[in-house]
């Protein structure tokens, strides 16, 4: 939301300040801000992530590795349980046929996972994590 702010907020810049170095300074300074911000929220998302990952319930520190497993699941049925029962349904001429798993609302999920993931392994290769 703030990135959208940026154009508006130096276009006014233009009409207000005859200055082209003040311009620039208060240009740099708004868009710093924002990213600023952008980073912020990351740092605050991943101090929830760490708190919740080392909680002792499980339904608090669980749902990640749950949700992991939900998609593994579903690529594992998709790619391989349904095809294979599809293959052995048509060897013996069974006129039965399951239809793939739609992975397009999980795909999103898993891509996000996995890119957590590697995340993860470069703190441990860079001796951050313990």
């Amino acid at each position: 939301m703030i990135d959208k702010l940026i154009g508006p907020v130096t276009s006014l810049l233009d009409k207000f300040i005859e200055d082209k170095d003040q311009k620039a300074k208060l240009a740099h300074e708004v868009a710093t801000m924002a990213q600023n911000h952008a980073q912020e929220i990351a740092k605050a998302q991943l101090e929830v992530n760490r708190v919740e990952a080392s909680h002792t319930n499980l339904f608090v520190s669980g749902w990640r590795p749950a949700v992991g497993w939900v998609c593994v699941l579903g690529m594992a049925g998709n790619f391989m349980v349904i095809p294979f029962a599809n293959f052995l349904m048509a060897l013996l001429e069974i006129p039965v046929k399951i239809p793939l798993i739609d992975t397009a609302t999980m795909m999103p999920v898993l891509m996000g996972m996995l890119g957590l993931g590697t995340l993860r392994t470069y703190e441990k290769k860079s001796g951050v994590s313990k």
